[in-house]
């Protein structure tokens, strides 16, 4: 059934991570939004993340789920990193516990425990599923979206967290995302018996591939890949993928050859490696008018917005909403231009192959890359109010 001119305040294009969090945090500031998913359900597929302090910031900051996600996960005690060309550990770098400052450290998270979590605190109503924006248009102030099953919503508000083909960035006027040249292997690995490694992320690079293994609790491992495949082209067959894998891994311990080789086939995810290149956030239109894409930090996205939303009457709604998330544009966009900066430079340098460049990388720079992960980390959202 087509409904026409259904208003909300808030409204929030993609029901992930930063679309719930986003959401939540409005929620704990008294704002209602409403999260537009194109799925049925939430996207719960995907494997473990690595959340580093910066994130269990913002997740303390939105209220009683960061001890929930604590006690189902593995705190990781350090970083290992290995070039594959020696067999060498070129670094150790460990991470701090948690502290009276709220700094918890690093941990592998199931990203579906994560969801769901977002989800579960959030009121029922708050997400819309099967919702697949498709037009977005200027509306008396407001923003018009047309939904594909003719569905049409007016919004104070429209955040854009639906990924690299963002219908809101496009919108925006963002360029397309583009290839980095790398595509990413993803899978996760059960050990009945228990894998016998110390909770430590182990990285292991050169050669042209890149790839990481991370114990998530005593019996479960995570582990990614990345490379340069022929012309970027995905590989349908997962078994020579595992193949290929497995032949190019270099000179790595037996026991970490075994993960890949006791890993299931059919739990392997591909899928080629894009980004939006750091002049296109400089230059481009992260916000405009009262339409925002957020990038990484629901935290300050919900207080600029709720800050706006119930403010003073000196001047009218929209232009507070404009300010603030023009403001809020500002103070995100050197800090996303770093991040995304920061790692493509950082996985590029990973994989250099050659003589030369191998011994700077594992010699010179692998303490720095180390050291770069944990001070990337210390970034503080600050709380919700």
């Amino acid at each position: 059934m087509m409904m026409e001119g259904v208003e909300g305040d808030v409204v929030i294009v993609g029901a992930g991570i930063a679309g719930l969090s986003t959401a939540l945090g409005l929620h704990r500031l008294g704002i209602r939004s409403l999260v537009l998913e194109s799925a049925e359900s939430l996207r719960t597929t995907g494997y473990y993340l690595g959340m580093w302090p910066n994130a269990w910031k913002a997740i303390d900051a939105l209220g009683g789920i960061g001890q929930i996600l604590r006690a189902k996960h593995t705190q990781l005690i350090g970083i290992v990193t290995t070039s594959v060309v020696s067999g060498d550990i070129t670094a150790e770098v460990p991470i701090k516990s948690a502290d009276s400052e709220g700094d918890s450290g690093l941990y592998a998270v199931n990203r579906k425990t994560l969801l769901e979590t977002l989800g579960n605190v959030l009121p029922r109503e708050t997400i819309k599923y099967s919702s697949k924006v498709v037009q977005i248009q200027d509306s008396d102030g407001f923003k018009s979206l047309h939904l594909a099953d003719g569905t049409i919503l007016r919004a104070k508000v429209l955040i854009g967290c639906d990924g690299v083909n963002s219908v809101v960035a496009k919108y925006l006027g963002l360029s397309k995302a583009s290839s980095a040249g790398r595509s990413s292997v993803r899978s996760f690995v059960e050990f009945k018996n228990g894998h016998g490694f110390e909770p430590k992320l182990m990285l292991f690079f050169g050669k042209g591939v890149r790839f990481g293994v991370i114990p998530c609790d005593d019996h479960s491992i995570y582990w990614f890949y990345s490379f340069h495949p022929p012309q970027d082209k995905k590989i349908e067959d997962r078994m020579k993928l595992k193949q290929h894998i497995l032949s190019t891994i270099g000179k790595v311990p037996d026991k970490i050859r075994s993960v890949i080789e006791e890993t299931d086939a059919t739990n392997i995810e591909y899928s080629p490696i894009r980004f939006r290149h750091p002049w296109n956030l400089l230059w481009g239109n992260i916000s405009k008018g009262n339409v925002c894409s957020a990038l990484e930090d629901s935290i300050i996205l919900a207080r600029v917005l709720a800050a706006a939303l119930r403010g003073e009457r000196r001047e009218n709604e929209q232009q507070r909403i404009r300010k603030g998330l023009e403001n809020y544009a500002k103070e995100r966009r050197w800090r996303s231009i770093d991040l995304v900066w920061s790692a493509y430079i950082s996985g590029s340098v990973q994989m250099w192959d050659g003589v030369v460049l191998n011994f700077i990388r594992d010699h010179i720079l692998a303490k720095f890359l180390g050291g770069l992960f944990l001070k990337k980390a210390s970034f503080d959202c600050g709380k919700l109010n």
